[in-house]
């Protein structure tokens, strides 16, 4: 006997009445459960667990389709058989309320759960619909901690209600064995802390996950990128950048590095510092934060990537036609962006934008790698600025522990490397302690940037054309008073503001740093600076791809 078989022998052969349905409600005509017109002729599920199937048609492939999708989602049901001119009796005589009710308890359920997330300040939502349950994380600085569990048909229907009927651009409707993408924009459908929430599914080999990025309404004011984590030497080439009129400015860093936060600060800042006389377009996908006194546009309509890569060109094309002064562009992504983001920059406009590399100096190895030929981006009247970004907690000044006094606590091989780094420094490092009600017990009260920001000149570009990558870092740290990541890291590790451990889980370990601090431009100790530094890049490149 078949499975389809053995299921259909266990139904009970019964054929109720018009009262044994009456005030039942029918799942089957719309909503989650909704079947398809031919299999509404030989099904009716109905809100107290009962499938009617119609007499005889237990292996019509209608019926096993339904069936098949309501296990799938998990949905509990047990057949019962009838005469077909009862199924339709039962559309009738059932009301189809139910249905439309878990719907709009569902969007209840999906607003409080971002309100939730948006007080602990997740910056992620993971749902995990798997085989029998469903499990709900957030992202918190970012650590994945698991907040609820519930059955396998809560989370189809959740899902299926934030993708359905929460977002405002999205791939048509929602299927939960393909990979889409979609944004909720809509403001009645966020708590008042959110500008918008960016969605993206995949099926798995149990079910399928569902990750929403949420876009804080915040900060859209604020103008200084030090509270951000820069540092003083950062702020003062960024504000260079700021004032530049021309060339591409590139902020770098893996998916959830604060770019697009600092991408809108100094946007903002721009628009500030000039009293609004410049015009500031935007091209974005979604639009992730409102910059104030910009004109942000978004890519709609797109039915595949290929659609949606053609849409992009299109709009970043469009906005050099309507005048701008500064063209932000949210990502380069593919070479059509990287084309048409270099155009711009040619053009004699001011040019912002993200791209993901492990590094500022790896940059022009991505543009390099989506198309771009490297004597036109290795040049500084295209190219004025690169930057790399990583986040990495803050720890609690409440309880946080001095380093020394817990050594303990720390691998042997971490205290060398401090120890090496650091010298008499170490004796302020910490640790991040146990946890306070000034850090709702998390021992961390935040993130803070840790980068890297290079002004390139004719010069170091002159390096990078001849693939001297080495001696092209080698004269941003001497002769343009550089600062790496790692030393960036190693600077807050110093000050007792950065958990050593939490530093190197962002930027690697930190005594590959040592090497590249003082270095001279000819010495032996730059050349030692230029293999560690390579050394680095690769073991970021690793990591990245690990994540």
């Amino acid at each position: 006997m078949t499975g389809a078989a053995a299921m259909a022998a266990e139904a009970l052969p019964f054929s109720p009445a018009a009262s044994d349905y009456t005030g039942v409600s029918v799942l089957s005509r719309d909503g989650d459960y909704a079947g398809s017109a031919e299999e509404m002729k030989f099904v009716c599920l109905l809100s107290d667990g009962r499938l009617l199937v119609a007499d005889g048609q237990a292996m019509n492939s209608h019926v096993l389709s339904y069936c098949a999708r309501l296990e799938r989602m998990g949905r509990p049901f047990q057949r019962v058989f009838t005469r077909i001119d009862k199924i339709s009796q039962a559309y009738q005589a059932g009301t189809a309320g139910a249905a439309r009710l878990d719907h709009s308890l569902m969007q209840q359920t999906a607003k409080e759960l971002l309100n939730t997330a948006c007080q602990q300040r997740a910056s992620d939502i993971h749902i995990r619909v798997r085989k029998f349950s469903t499990e709900i994380y957030f992202r918190v600085h970012n650590d994945l901690l698991k907040v609820s569990g519930h059955p396998r048909d809560f989370g189809e229907r959740l899902l299926a209600t934030l993708y359905g009927a929460m977002t405002t651009v999205s791939d048509n409707a929602y299927k939960p064995g393909e990979r889409q993408d979609a944004s909720i924009g809509d403001r009645d459908k966020l708590p008042e802390k959110l500008f918008g929430v960016r969605i993206a599914t995949a099926p798995t080999g149990e079910g399928s996950v569902m990750v929403l990025r949420l876009l804080y309404n915040d900060a859209g004011d604020e103008i200084d990128v030090r509270p951000l984590g820069f540092s003083e030497e950062h702020a003062v080439l960024l504000q260079r950048f700021k004032e530049h009129p021309l060339g591409m400015n590139i902020i770098s860093g893996p998916t959830g590095s604060g770019k697009s936060t600092t991408l809108q600060r100094l946007l903002v800042g721009e628009i500030h510092e000039t009293g609004a006389r410049l015009h500031v377009i935007t091209v974005e996908d979604p639009i992730e934060y409102p910059i104030e006194g910009a004109v942000q546009t978004s890519i709609t309509n797109a039915g595949s990537e290929d659609d949606r890569s053609r849409l992009y060109s299109a709009a970043i094309a469009n906005a050099m036609r309507l005048d701008p002064d500064t063209i932000m562009i949210g990502e380069v992504r593919d070479r059509a962006s990287a084309q048409s983001a270099l155009r711009a920059a040619m053009t004699g406009h001011q040019v912002w934008t993200t791209v993901h590399a492990n590094s500022a100096m790896a940059v022009i190895d991505r543009l390099v790698d989506l198309g771009l030929p490297l004597g036109m981006v290795a040049d500084a009247g295209v190219v004025s600025g690169l930057v790399s970004q990583r986040l990495v907690k803050l720890l609690c000044p409440h309880c946080k522990k001095n380093l020394l006094a817990h050594r303990h606590v720390l691998g042997e091989a971490l205290l060398v490397r401090l120890q090496r780094v650091l010298g008499t420094a170490i004796g302020q490092a910490c640790i991040a302690g146990d946890g306070c009600a000034h850090c709702r017990q998390q021992g961390t009260i935040g993130r803070t940037v840790v980068a890297e920001v290079i002004a390139p000149d004719a010069r170091f570009f002159e390096h990078i054309r001849a693939g001297e990558k080495g001696l092209a870092m080698a004269y941003w740290l001497a002769e343009l008073d550089g600062k790496t990541l790692l030393q960036h890291a190693i600077e807050k590790v110093a000050s007792g503001s950065v958990d050593p451990r939490m530093a190197e889980r962002a930027v690697g370990h930190l005594s590959v740093a040592e090497a590249g601090i003082g270095s001279r431009r000819g010495s032996s100790r730059e050349r030692k600076a230029e293999t560690v530094a390579r050394g680095h890049l690769a073991q970021r490149e690793e990591a990245d791809h690990a994540a």
